[in-house]
């Protein structure tokens, strides 16, 4: 028998989201591996072994034994779209569009995106780590274990750089794992404008090889964490010449290109990502059948994000089960920002996924874990149990995984495992897991 750091046995339902093949398309999106009187085994912050309570307990015997009788234990969710860090709010523009004003609209008058980066440039390091550690933990209390972070709130070289430190202090001091993306083709500064081809100037011959120095000493580096260049490819903000020149310039160092396309309208932004052989194209909400069929034969992950819509009092979403139905690659993420979606829960997201967007909660949990863990090339590592992967992982109080979209306005995450370890949302300083 051997001896292992942890056991959590006799789980009504294991859910494994298993998928050794690669990302989940099509039917398999709907087969989470679910495994009746489940329980796994961890070592050293990885699983060593799952599968029936009897095979188990059988096999290993722990340190410390976990009863999970009558619950279900599934993966930690990964979120791949946030702009977590900021300075400031934008609560006054939930009421202008409650009022009818339009999230573009809001754009082209200083507000939105440009509001942000005017509190996020005034701010410190230490006040934006401040200010984000909050929103942190209340993810993590609702089950993210993943999550991936994006500049974009800085739109100039020395408050991009700074964004990142901030994305790395929370990386080093947060129990989560954190995954960074560069946004500096975000929207156009002020100062540049309608001068979006020198602001893109800007991004590629300054901002690039500096944000890919930063990231030579990071600690993302150090421990194997991919670091991304995303850019909005949208009507009034990046167009797909600049889109391309910007990504291309990206892919020079490394980074994998990421692109928020056809969001609001649609000038081509997921046929990029194909060309470009991005790893995730986000949003999708005004994508055409034929962009639909090129992102089906190809490895980009759609992501789509439903609380943005959501919030927005949109009645048009992401066509999510004409996607799947089509054999895209699909993710789920929340897109939390101040602005357009100030969402922090990955259950509030798959209960809208299915509501309006006709996923099955099947579908939801793995868009929300192992397809999510794809679009952050961090599928070899999270996303799944599996044997050989981190010890990331929840316990639902409910017997069924369905309870986590079928409930929403309160959440069925009980505890939550990271790297084997139960970390308590809140005390940062005290349950943070040496990286």
């Amino acid at each position: 028998m051997v001896k292992v750091d942890l056991i959590v046995h006799s789980a009504a339902q294991l859910i494994t989201c298993a998928s050794p093949g690669g990302p989940k398309r099509g039917k398999s999106l709907a087969d989470v591996g679910l495994i009746a009187d489940g329980a796994l085994a961890v070592s050293n912050g990885l699983i060593v072994g799952l599968g029936s309570t009897h095979e188990v307990l059988a096999d290993y015997s722990g340190a410390t034994v976990l009863d999970a009788t009558g619950k279900v234990i599934c993966p930690g969710f990964v979120d791949p779209h946030t702009h977590l860090v900021y300075a400031g709010e934008r609560i006054e523009e939930f009421e202008m569009r409650i009022q009818g004003t339009t999230y573009l609209e809001i754009l082209e008058a200083g507000g939105g995106i440009l509001s942000t980066m005017r509190a996020t440039r005034e701010a410190p390091v230490e006040a934006l780590v401040r200010q984000s550690l909050p929103r942190l933990d209340k993810m993590l209390r609702l089950g993210t274990t993943t999550v991936e972070i994006k500049t974009g709130y800085g739109l100039d070289t020395v408050n991009e750089l700074k964004m990142l430190r901030v994305i790395e202090k929370l990386y080093e001091i947060h129990p989560m794992d954190v995954v960074p993306t560069f946004l500096g083709a975000h929207a156009i500064p002020p100062e540049y404008g309608r001068r979006t081809d020198d602001y893109v100037d800007l991004v590629v011959s300054d901002m690039l090889p500096a944000v890919d120095e930063w990231y030579q000493d990071s600690l993302f580096s150090q421990h194997g964490i991919p670091l991304f260049c995303d850019i909005f490819c949208e009507d009034g903000a990046f167009d797909l010449e600049q889109s391309i020149k910007v990504l291309q310039s990206a892919q020079t160092y490394g980074m994998g290109a990421k692109i928020h396309a056809e969001e609001f309208s649609n000038v081509g932004g997921s046929s990029l990502a194909v060309h470009l052989r991005a790893v995730s194209a986000d949003h999708l909400d005004v994508t055409l059948d034929e962009q639909i069929v090129a992102l089906a034969s190809s490895d980009v992950v759609g992501v789509v994000l439903p609380a943005v819509n959501f919030n927005l009092g949109s009645s048009r979403f992401a066509p999510a089960r004409h996607l799947v139905d089509s054999g895209v690659v699909v993710a789920l993420g929340t897109d939390m920002n101040p602005g357009s979606a100030p969402c922090l829960s990955m259950p509030m997201v798959m209960a809208i996924g299915c509501r309006y967007q006709a996923l099955l909660p099947t579908e939801t949990l793995n868009a929300g874990t192992i397809n999510a863990a794809h679009a952050l090339c961090l599928e070899h590592r999270v996303g799944s149990l599996e044997v050989g992967k981190q010890a990331d992982f929840l316990i639902l109080e409910a017997p069924d995984y369905r309870y986590l979209a079928y409930e929403f306005g309160s959440t069925c995450v009980e505890a939550v495992f990271k790297a084997g370890t139960s970390v308590q949302p809140g005390h940062s300083e005290l349950s943070q897991i040496p990286k």
